[in-house]
């Protein structure tokens, strides 16, 4: 760094706010080292896994890295531009076309990531674009209305918005509240946007309720259902009615970085919003796609989701068992019952104390703080890996037992 840099910095408070951080943890990351699944190698030591999205855990499954290598062959490792300068790869156009069999939508359109794609949906709905001889598209005058609880990347969208005018919110999973917001933008072009499933508490929203006012006051709905795809809805599953109403919506928006357990993101939806999107999303056109083997790979992982439906089942009759033994022991997580397992976590103070002695004993718990729950309330964030034994289970909540006896949070009372 330069000596003129150096003394420019002085006028930006970043030490200052490393030095307030350091009591909740702030520190440099830990270095991980392997494959990352039921277990965790963090600075050469292995723990047991509570924090991973890669909840299912296919990539230890033969046929899903030997499809990998496989696409490594066919496709080589990068898209090597932009789609719209030189064409969908095969594996994205079969990895959006199996996203529409299982949406039922008539187009679907990737993105490197989930984030990316809320981001690349509202710049769409909201831009103006002027390409001469009549090829205009105004979106200026849209209306946003979103949950209270969505997720950063959606409020980042909408963050230009000026909210009163063009951006609303409602309470969240509170249909009345909706419907009275509503009531106010008759004519106008609304978006309403909220989530399947929400990441910090696990809530599930009223899919159908929602989907029946955005018909009612005829705005168009888009639901982020990066937590929930492929994983409720239909016979012997949990929020059935919720996620059968869900193909009611005009947009969703997945995260293969969930229950498909690799990275990357799409928006299925209308054909012809969806083919402008191409230019009018910018996030799909202006940044690299997700490597084709790993698209394939998606294809791949979303097909044997489809037509092996116990791969699911099993994991989510774990869930519903630990979150029962949770409960005997006095720790009753939120009573939405998803596989997203939140515990209050007394304060702040109190929770980092607590993610620091799961550590000591060999647990990576992570503790959700504001801004992503309300203030000094936060929450433990449990998820379940279909790789983690009976014995790494019973350790944990043994060791929870243990920890919340002696940090004064809950009964503590043994698990069973």
């Amino acid at each position: 760094m330069t000596t003129s840099a150096s003394a420019a910095l002085k006028n930006w408070p970043f030490t200052e706010f490393l030095a307030a951080g350091e009591g909740l943890g702030l520190t440099d990351p830990p270095v991980v080292d392997g494959p990352v699944g039921p277990t965790v190698v963090r600075d050469g030591r292995t723990l047991a896994n509570f924090a991973s999205i890669n909840f299912l855990n296919l990539q230890e499954r033969d046929d899903v890295r030997q499809h990998f290598l496989g696409g490594i062959t066919r496709y080589g490792l990068t898209t090597g531009g932009s789609r719209m300068t030189q064409g969908i790869c095969r594996p994205h156009l079969e990895m959006e076309r199996e996203l529409c069999r299982i949406t039922g939508k008539e187009r679907a359109i990737s993105f490197a990531s989930g984030l990316l794609a809320n981001l690349g949906f509202v710049h769409a709905m909201t831009h103006h674009m002027n390409l001469g001889q009549g090829w205009e598209i105004d979106n200026q005058d849209a209306v946003f209305v979103l949950d209270r609880d969505a997720h950063w990347s959606l409020w980042k969208a909408v963050e230009n918005l000026t909210y009163g005018r063009q951006l609303f919110a409602f309470r969240h999973n509170d249909p009345a509240d909706l419907g009275r917001i509503l009531g106010t933008l008759e004519g106008k072009k609304t978006v309403v946007v909220f989530e399947s499933v929400y990441s910090a508490d696990g809530t599930v929203a009223p899919i159908g309720e929602l989907l029946d006012l955005c018909e009612q006051h005829q705005a168009l709905s888009y639901v982020d259902d990066a937590n929930g795809f492929l994983l409720y809805g239909g016979e012997n599953r949990p929020f059935a009615a919720e996620f059968d109403a869900l193909r009611r919506a005009d947009f969703v928006m997945v995260s293969f970085s969930k229950a498909v357990g690799l990275e990357g993101g799409a928006i299925a939806g209308p054909a012809d919003p969806l083919l402008a999107f191409e230019l009018l999303s910018g996030t799909s056109m202006f940044t690299a796609a997700m490597q084709p083997p790993t698209a394939s790979t998606a294809t791949h992982i979303m097909r044997l989701l489809r037509t092996d439906p116990s791969i699911v089942d099993s994991y989510l009759r774990r869930v519903a068992v630990f979150r029962e033994r949770l409960a005997e022991m006095g720790y009753p997580p939120h009573p939405t019952p998803s596989y997203i397992i939140s515990v209050p976590a007394g304060d702040d103070t109190l929770a980092v104390e607590l993610k620091e002695a799961f550590l000591a004993h060999g647990y990576l718990v992570p503790v959700f703080f504001y801004p992503a729950v309300p203030r000094n309330k936060p929450l433990l964030r449990l998820i379940l890996n279909a790789g983690h034994t009976e014995e790494q289970l019973d350790g944990f909540l043994h060791t929870f037992a243990a920890l919340g006896d002696k940090l004064g949070l809950g009964s503590g009372r043994p698990p069973r």
